[in-house]
C-alpha cells in the first residue's frame, strides 16, 4: 500500500512513512493511492467478531504489510483494553430505526480515544524500530488534546505540544490538557481561535528545516492513521444492524471532517452506506458548501459544542481530491483560492458528486438545548451537545423508511455540564476521573496567535534535534 498526497508534488510513502510525516511535504494531506474493497462475502463474515478482531481485518490493507498481523492484533487488544465497555463502541436505541454509536468509552470520555491509543502504539512502535525521537505538534477544539496527551504522555521518545484557543474548550477539556504531570507534555493556550491554532500548526509543519530538526509529528486528522482507526466503527455498527444485507446511514456532528470522511473511506470499502449526514452547529461552512457548492470562511462563533466550532475543515481536502477526479493542479488551484480570497467554488459536476452521497443540516443552539432535553424525555437517554446536533440532523434529514440511521456520540454528557444543566435541569453523573481532575493542579502556557512565538516555546522545549 502507498500513500500520495492530495497536492501531488510529494513523494509517495509507505504507511509508517506516513505514520510518522503527517502532513505531506506539499502541504496536501496522504491518501491510499488505491482504496481497498472489502467483498459481501467478507462483510457478513465480520459478524459476531470482536470489535478488535475486525479492526485487524479492517485495518491490515492499510498498512501493507509492514506490520505483522500479530503485531497489528497486540497493539489494538493494548489499545482497547483502555476502554471501560466490552465492545468498545456500543450501539443504543433510541427509535424505530434510530441508532447511536457511543464512541466516547475510552480514557478520555471522547471519541478521539478510539484512534488516539492505537495511534500512539503505532508511533511507538515506529520511531522504536528506527531509533529516532519525534515532536508532535497538534491542534485541537477540544477532544484531540486531551485524548492526545492521554496516549503519548510519558512516552520516552515523544514530546508532545498541545494548541487550543484559549477560553474555547470546555472546563473539563482544559483539565484534561493541563492536569498531567509528565515531563514530555505541553499544553498551549493561543489566544484565538481554532482555525488560528491549526494555522500555526500547519505552518510549523510547512516550514520544512523546521520540520525536519525537530521530527514533527501529527496527530491531528490529517494523520492518515487516524481516520484508518476510525473506519473500523463504521463497519462494526453496520454488521450489528444487518449489512451488507442492509443499507444504513450515519448522521455525523462535523468540524474538522476527519470523523465522516472515514465513513466515506468504509463506503469506499464497500461497506453499504445510503447516506452519511454531514451535521453542523451555527459554524455551518459544510453546510452552505453543500446548499450552494461554494466553500467561503467565516466569523467562528463560541457554542455549546465546542468541537465543531470550526470554519476550515482540513480533511474535506481529502474529499475535494475525490471529487475532483484526484486532480491534484485542481486541489492546488482550489486551496490557493481558499488562502487569498477565503473560499472557492465547485465545479457543477463537483457540486452534484458531494451531494450524490452526503446531505447536511445545521442545529442552533436552542435547538441543539431542545433536543438534548426532548430525547431525555422521550427515551431517558442524556446525549453531550455534539450528540444532540446530530440526532437532530438526523430527525430533519430526508430519509428511506426502511435504512435505519445511526448518530454518532462522540462525547460523554459530562464533558459538557453548563449545557446538559441548561438544557434538562440538572447535571449528568460525573465519571471519577473528572472528579479528580477537579483537584489537580493546572500547568499551561499562554501565548499569542503567532508562528514565531510558538516555534520558539517548541524548539526551546523539545529534544528531538538537540546534540
Amino acid at each position: 500500500m502507498k500513500y500520495i498526497s492530495t497536492r501531488g508534488a510529494a513523494p509517495a510513502l509507505g504507511f509508517e512513512d506516513v505514520l510518522l510525516t503527517g502532513l505531506a511535504r506539499d502541504g496536501g494531506l496522504y491518501l491510499p493511492e488505491k482504496w481497498p474493497e472489502l467483498t459481501r462475502e467478507e462483510i457478513a463474515g465480520l459478524a459476531g467478531k470482536s470489535y478488535q478482531d475486525v479492526a485487524v481485518r479492517i485495518m491490515r490493507p492499510y498498512v501493507g504489510g509492514e506490520i505483522p498481523d500479530a503485531d497489528l492484533a497486540a497493539i489494538i487488544t493494548d489499545a482497547y483494553a483502555t476502554f471501560r465497555h466490552r465492545v468498545v463502541t456500543p450501539l443504543v436505541q433510541v427509535g424505530p430505526s434510530d441508532w447511536i454509536l457511543e464512541l466516547f468509552h475510552g480514557p478520555t470520555l471522547a471519541f478521539k480515544d478510539v484512534a488516539m491509543q492505537v495511534l500512539s502504539r503505532l508511533m511507538d512502535r515506529a520511531l522504536s524500530r528506527r531509533g529516532r525521537n519525534a515532536t508532535i505538534v497538534g491542534a485541537t477544539s477540544g477532544d484531540t488534546g486531551g485524548a492526545a496527551i492521554e496516549a503519548f504522555r510519558g512516552r520516552d521518545a515523544i514530546d508532545i505540544f498541545m494548541l487550543f484557543p484559549e477560553g474555547r474548550v470546555s472546563d473539563v477539556q482544559r483539565r484534561q490538557m493541563t492536569t498531567p504531570t509528565e515531563a514530555n507534555v505541553h499544553t498551549i493556550a493561543i489566544q484565538g481561535t481554532f482555525d488560528d491554532c491549526q494555522n500555526i500548526v500547519k505552518a510549523l509543519f510547512n516550514d520544512l528545516p523546521f520540520r525536519d530538526r525537530l521530527g514533527l509529528a501529527g496527530v491531528n486528522s490529517i494523520n492518515w492513521a487516524r481516520l484508518m482507526a476510525q473506519i473500523v466503527y463504521y463497519f462494526t455498527s453496520a454488521v450489528a444492524l444487518g449489512a451488507p444485507s442492509r443499507t444504513v446511514s450515519y448522521s455525523v456532528p462535523t468540524g474538522n471532517f476527519g470523523d465522516i470522511l472515514a465513513g466515506y473511506a468504509a463506503k469506499r470499502m464497500g461497506l453499504p452506506i445510503d447516506r452519511l449526514v454531514i451535521a453542523t452547529n451555527v459554524n455551518d461552512i459544510l453546510t452552505r458548501m453543500l446548499e450552494t457548492g461554494r466553500y467561503e470562511s467565516r466569523e467562528v462563533a463560541a457554542t455549546f459544542s465546542p468541537s465543531m466550532d470550526i470554519q476550515i475543515s482540513s480533511n474535506f481536502e481529502r474529499l475535494l481530491f475525490e471529487l475532483t477526479g484526484r486532480h491534484a493542479e485542481r486541489v492546488n488551484s482550489l486551496m490557493r483560492d481558499l488562502t487569498t480570497r477565503g473560499g472557492f467554488a465547485l465545479t457543477q459536476g463537483e457540486h452534484g458528486q458531494l451531494k450524490e452521497g452526503f446531505d447536511a443540516e445545521r442545529t442552533d443552539e436552542a435547538a441543539t438545548l431542545a433536543t438534548i432535553r426532548d430525547l431525555e424525555a422521550a427515551t431517558g437517554y442524556l446525549a453531550d451537545p455534539h450528540t444532540a446536533v446530530a440526532v437532530s440532523a438526523a430527525q430533519r434529514v430526508a430519509r428511506r423508511p426502511d435504512v435505519p440511521i445511526i448518530t454518532l456520540s462522540t462525547a460523554h454528557p459530562a464533558k459538557f455540564p453548563d449545557a446538559i444543566r441548561r438544557a434538562v435541569g440538572h447535571v449528568p453523573p460525573e465519571p471519577e476521573t473528572v472528579t479528580r481532575q477537579r483537584t489537580l493542579p493546572e500547568r499551561v502556557t499562554v501565548l499569542p496567535n503567532d508562528v514565531a512565538a510558538v516555534a520558539q516555546f517548541v524548539s526551546s522545549r523539545a529534544r528531538a534535534g538537540r546534540g
